[in-house]
């Protein structure tokens, strides 16, 4: 794909592999739609990104508003050619300890959300012929670690819904990838008692830039070229 005037909407945008991807797609020159929670934070980036960027705040669980961002775009930026389905939480812990209700809302930004927008963006991207879907799974939609299986099963979810779009889309001009990162320098895992970076003693983690550029490489393959899916990493991680 030729990135350039291209438009992509990244959920999740306000910090992290949201922030560092739109930061490497508009540094190729492709306008862009972003949405996240945090008005503040996505209005200070749109103000640092030299291209042209339409600010959505809102609720990824939010019905609506994944329709509303292919609709920003189309209407705005004229077209929606990539869809970068990343907003996500990642809550585990032991069966005894878990927040259940956080555990809940986990699943519907993770699987709900996600759902709703990879669908809605395939029935665009399908109807006009052309387009590259990216859902973020994670290393976890691959294997489980003790206490986060509640985790792993949303990124699992992930994996068949994206596997299942990559082989409808087959033939009609649209990719689809499910992308799989490792530990990222985010703050996804903050919360954590004992950091993963820690717990792994990972003293140089993926960071966010280094995603945004993984994420410019899947686009910029060939028409006849798709990655259906794709891990990224740190060197130290032996998981």
């Amino acid at each position: 794909m030729k990135l350039k005037d291209k438009v992509a909407v990244i959920t999740g945008a306000s910090s992290g592999i949201g922030e560092g991807t739109a930061r490497e797609l508009a540094d190729a020159g492709m306008k862009l739609v972003l949405t996240a929670r945090r008005q503040e934070l996505l209005d200070k980036l749109a103000e640092q990104l030299d291209t042209d960027v339409i600010v959505v705040a809102g609720d990824i669980t939010d019905e609506s508003l994944p329709q509303k961002l292919i609709d920003t775009a189309v209407e705005n930026l004229g077209s929606c050619d990539v869809v970068f389905n990343n907003a996500g939480v990642m809550i585990a812990g032991k069966a005894e300890e878990i927040d259940l209700e956080a555990m809940c809302r986990m699943v519907r930004i993770n699987v709900e959300a996600v759902y709703r927008l990879a669908i809605l963006a395939m029935r665009h991207m399908i109807k006009q012929g052309s387009g590259y879907l990216i859902n973020t799974s994670s290393i976890l939609g691959t294997k489980v670690r003790q206490t986060t299986g509640a985790y792993a099963g949303t990124k699992y979810a992930v994996e068949a819904l994206t596997e299942d779009l990559r082989m409808q889309a087959a033939g009609t001009g649209v990719r689809v990838c499910a992308f799989e990162p490792g530990l990222v320098e985010t703050h996804l895992q903050d919360h954590f008692p004992v950091h993963p970076r820690d717990a792994l003693n990972i003293q140089a983690p993926v960071m966010p830039a280094d995603i945004g550029r993984v994420i410019r490489f899947i686009l910029e393959q060939p028409e006849h070229v798709m990655i259906p899916r794709i891990l990224v990493m740190p060197s130290e991680q032996g998981m």
